[in-house]
């Protein structure tokens, strides 16, 4: 089975706009072929299932990835894909044009099988740094509030606290203030 890459994904609304959303899709190893498995009732998968067409990308930027998880992101600066009808992130790491080529819609989670036509680097991705992973699964963590129990999530936000006061800086702690603000307050889930 391939591995599941967390990255942020950019699709093309029924009024041409631009929508970001998080998605983590099943990479093959020659990043050829990606496995996106959406809810039905998301947004990126109406866009997807009409325009079979999308670009994934990797970023290291915690905040966005923090916002866009909770669907607060506003859309940083983009540029149009080249080989698909698509905005690819300014800021990514990395990105990937992709188009849908198969669509299984009989499961709790839809499956959409997609093949990569374009890819390239924009930068280079910052490494691995604790706090930052610690921020996405913060981020993760965040969206299944409506599936586990709030002491847990508490419990969770304690140990990444730990991580983040040992290898944080200032954009990781500002994503982490972040996502506390938002659960203390019960901000969309």
């Amino acid at each position: 089975m391939d591995p599941i890459l967390e990255g942020l994904v950019t699709t093309r609304d029924d009024d041409d706009q631009p929508h970001l959303a998080p998605m983590g899709p099943r990479v093959s190893a020659d990043f050829r072929r990606l496995l996106l498995r959406p809810f039905p009732t998301s947004h990126t998968f109406r866009n997807l299932k009409r325009s079979r067409a999308g670009v994934l990308h990797i970023t290291d930027d915690v905040m966005l990835l923090a916002k866009a998880a909770l669907g607060m992101a506003d859309l940083p600066a983009t540029f149009a894909a080249t080989h698909i009808d698509g905005d690819v992130l300014c800021d990514c790491c990395r990105y990937f044009e992709f188009r849908i080529t198969r669509i299984d819609e009989t499961g709790e989670r839809m499956i959409l099988e997609a093949e990569v036509v374009h890819a390239a680097t924009l930068r280079d991705f910052w490494g691995f740094n604790r706090a930052k992973h610690a921020m996405l699964e913060a981020a993760i963590l965040m969206t299944r509030r409506h599936l586990l129990p709030h002491d847990e999530i508490v419990a969770e936000f304690r140990r990444f606290a730990v991580i983040v006061d040992k290898t944080a800086g200032p954009a990781e702690r500002e994503a982490f203030d972040f996502l506390q603000k938002q659960l203390r307050a019960g901000g969309p889930a």
